[in-house]
Order: structure tokens, then C-alpha cells, then sequence
């Protein structure tokens, strides 16, 4: 269901662009890449002269190769449009650093600690927050849900619809259903 039409008239001014794809590769590996694009739909004066409307602001990528378990062998950065040519596409080679973390295991506090602030770019350092999600919905039907070591599935308790206390638990993944609420 759409948004609400609203009653006030508007104008386009900015639109953000966040892509994510995933691919499995023929070595077992995978490959899941980002694509981030800012665009003013009108003229934009900034330090370096005039972005005209349509051109992108930033157009900026990040692959992760993974393997099975979530684990990032290899990394690559790249930024095409950016208002500070010279200055801001000069970090993305040390997005190299993200080899070694683990999507699954505090891959988010990690990127902060090597990518906050002045330590990285920050749309680069935005979009690789979103890398876990999308990496999960490129696995979705590769993994087993409900796997043979008696773990329950990943997914549950990892919001509100899949709280084990549910509704939706109870109905379709009723071993993993808790007639009580238990307080986290």
C-alpha cells in the first residue's frame, strides 16, 4: 500500500538511489554490491561549480565477497560522481580493511570503528550498514530455514512479526512458538 497522497503541492528536489544485488559465483563464493546515486533535479551551486540537474552528486559501489558462512574475502570501492573530486574517491582503497569481518557477528559496530567519521566516506560507510540484510535475502532458499542441528531459524525474534510470541510464529513456525511472553 502506497503512502498517502498528500494535499500539499510539491516539488521534486533530491532523489537517492540505494541498489543492492547479489550473485553466486561459480567458484561458491558470492558477490553482493551496492550502488548508492544522489540526483538534484535542478541546478546545484557547490564548491567545485555546478552540478547541473540530473547528474549525480554521488554515484558510489562497494562489493563484498563472501563465502558461505558470511565471512568477507575480498572488498572493492569505487566512487564515479563525487562533489569533492580529488578528495573523496581517494578512501575507497581502504575499504580493503572489511576482509575478514563477518556480516553475522557485529559487522555493523566494526564498519563504524574502521569507517566513522573522518576515518572513511560516510555514504560508503551508510550503504555497507545495509550489506547483512541484503546478503540474507540473497541466501533466502540457498540455506535451509530450519536446519538439521536443532537451532532455530535465524530470522526469528528479529522483529516484531517473528517475535516467538506471535501470531505469524505460531502459525508457521510452530516448534519455535512461546505461548508466553518472555521479557528480552
Amino acid at each position: 500500500m502506497p503512502l498517502p497522497v498528500t494535499e500539499v503541492e510539491r516539488e521534486l528536489r533530491h532523489t537517492r538511489r540505494v541498489r543492492f544485488e547479489g550473485y553466486k559465483r561459480a567458484d561458491g563464493l558470492w558477490d553482493i554490491e551496492g550502488h548508492l546515486t544522489d540526483i538534484k533535479s535542478h541546478d546545484t551551486a557547490m564548491k567545485t561549480g555546478v552540478r547541473r540537474a540530473g547528474q549525480p552528486v554521488h554515484e558510489m559501489w562497494i562489493r563484498l565477497t563472501i563465502d558461505r558462512h558470511l565471512n568477507v574475502l575480498d572488498a572493492a570501492a569505487s566512487s564515479d560522481a563525487v562533489p569533492y573530486p580529488g578528495g573523496c574517491e581517494a578512501i575507497t582503497p581502504s575499504f580493503k580493511r572489511l576482509i575478514g569481518l563477518n556480516l553475522a557477528r557485529g559487522f555493523r559496530k566494526q564498519v563504524k570503528d574502521l569507517f566513522g567519521g573522518v576515518k572513511g566516506c560516510t555514504h560508503l560507510t551508510e550503504m555497507l550498514a545495509w550489506f547483512p540484510t541484503a546478503t540474507i535475502q540473497t541466501f533466502a532458499g540457498e540455506i535451509p530455514e530450519e536446519r538439521d542441528d536443532g537451532r532455530r531459524p535465524f530470522q526469528l525474534n528479529q522483529c516484531h512479526a517473528l517475535d516467538t510470541t506471535s501470531e505469524t510464529v505460531k502459525k508457521w513456525y510452530p516448534r519455535w512458538y512461546e505461548n508466553t511472553r518472555v521479557p528480552r
